[in-house]
C-alpha cells in the first residue's frame, strides 16, 4: 500500500474507521469509539445484516494481538446478558510490514477455524467470499491515500 505503517496502523486502531474499511457493508458505527490501545480491550460496533434475526445487530470485540504499528488483531462475539461476553471463534488480524517511508505490505487474516460445529450449524462459514478481503484492504488503502 502507498502508505507509511504507522498511518495504516492509526487507521486500523479507530473503530470509527471500520465501517469505511469494511468491504460487506455489514460494519455500521461503533458502540464504542475509544482508540485500541491494548490487549483485551473491548469495543462494540453496530451491525447489519440482512440475513441476521434481527437486522441490526451488535458485536462485541476483543482486542487480542497489539503491536504498534505492525499488527492488530481482534476477536468478535457477542454481549450477553450481565455484560458476560462470547466469543464465536472467529478473528481478524492485521499485519503491516514498512517497505519504505511511504510504503506498506498489509496482510488482513480472517481465521475461523476455531468456530465449533454448534455455531456451524447455524451459520455458513466463511460468511463471505474471498473478495471481502481484497475489498477491505482497497478500503483501507484508499481511506490512508486520501487522508
Amino acid at each position: 500500500m502507498p502508505a507509511p505503517a504507522p498511518a495504516l496502523f492509526t487507521l486500523l486502531a479507530n473503530p470509527a474507521t471500520h465501517a469505511a474499511i469494511d468491504g460487506t457493508g455489514w460494519v455500521q458505527e461503533p458502540v464504542d469509539r475509544a482508540r485500541l490501545t491494548q490487549v483485551g480491550q473491548v469495543f462494540r460496533m453496530g451491525m447489519y445484516h440482512p440475513d441476521h434475526p434481527l437486522g441490526v445487530y451488535q458485536v462485541a470485540n476483543q482486542v487480542h494481538v497489539l503491536d504498534p504499528p505492525r499488527a492488530i488483531g481482534w476477536r468478535t462475539g457477542e454481549e450477553k446478558e450481565g455484560g458476560h461476553l462470547e466469543f464465536g471463534g472467529w478473528t481478524w488480524r492485521y499485519d503491516l510490514v514498512p517497505l519504505g517511508p511511504s510504503e506498506s505490505e498489509v496482510r488482513l487474516t480472517y481465521d475461523w477455524s476455531a468456530v465449533p460445529a454448534s455455531i456451524r450449524e447455524y451459520l455458513r462459514f466463511p460468511p463471505f467470499g474471498a473478495g471481502h478481503l481484497a475489498d477491505s484492504l482497497r478500503h483501507l488503502a484508499a481511506l490512508a491515500t486520501d487522508g
